[in-house]
């Protein structure tokens, strides 16, 4: 029998699609498609384990060892800064992180910004690079609200289409990094299990490359 490896998929499309991705290389659990109120996932002929949790929560499973391998958007990654290795990067869920705000925002070099985020050390690591002072404002939802009634100057963000910046006469004023889904394996684990790892990132790689192949034909 194969050892296990664990996986931690992200709940939601991405997850979905994530896992549908496994499938096509080999790895399917179809019991992970029912209608059930499990937690966890096996198929011990394919050797892995799956289960879903919160997509913030992922690398937090990965880097305790409670999952070998996860899925995390690099936002997530860059934010949190877990001890794991990136193996793959998936080309899914791609966006932006972004500085946003009214036109004219960023003028005025002397004075402290005020910047509303649910990312501060992404923001913080952003600034510092520009020297630049900062006051950060830890929100957790409705981010575009904080610059309409001034709480505060910008926002650092996740960026998609734009489509609600502009309905808010709001707008992107720097971009920071784009971003996409990330394989990620704990460290110990990619020790112990690296040849049964590998086998699963190779297969994820060459899949990827197949299906954006595909895609420009």
């Amino acid at each position: 029998m194969k050892q296990m490896i664990r996986v931690a998929l992200p709940k939601g499309r991405l997850g979905e699609s994530v896992y549908k991705l496994f499938d096509e290389i080999g790895y399917g659990c179809p019991e992970i498609l029912e209608n059930s109120r499990k937690l966890i996932f096996e198929n011990e002929e394919k050797g892995v384990c799956y289960f879903w949790v919160k997509p913030s929560d992922v690398a937090i499973y990965v880097e305790h060892g409670a999952a070998d391998v996860g899925i995390a958007g690099l936002d997530i990654l860059l934010e949190q800064e877990p001890d794991v290795f990136e193996l793959l990067d998936l080309g899914l869920g791609k966006c932006r992180i972004a500085v946003a705000g009214r036109k004219g925002a960023l003028s005025g070099t002397g004075k402290t910004l005020r910047v509303a985020t649910k990312f501060p050390n992404i923001a913080k690591n952003y600034y510092a690079e520009q020297s630049r002072e900062i006051e950060i404002i830890k929100l957790n939802g409705s981010i575009e609200l904080a610059p309409i009634v001034n709480l505060s100057d910008v926002i650092v963000d996740i960026v998609e289409t734009g489509k609600t910046l502009k309905e808010n006469n709001l707008e992107v004023l720097e971009e920071i990094t784009s971003i996409s889904a990330r394989m990620i394996v704990n460290k110990a684990s990619f020790r112990f299990k690296t040849q049964q790892i590998e086998e699963v990132c190779d297969k994820m790689r060459n899949r990827i490359l197949s299906e954006n192949k595909d895609n420009t034909l």
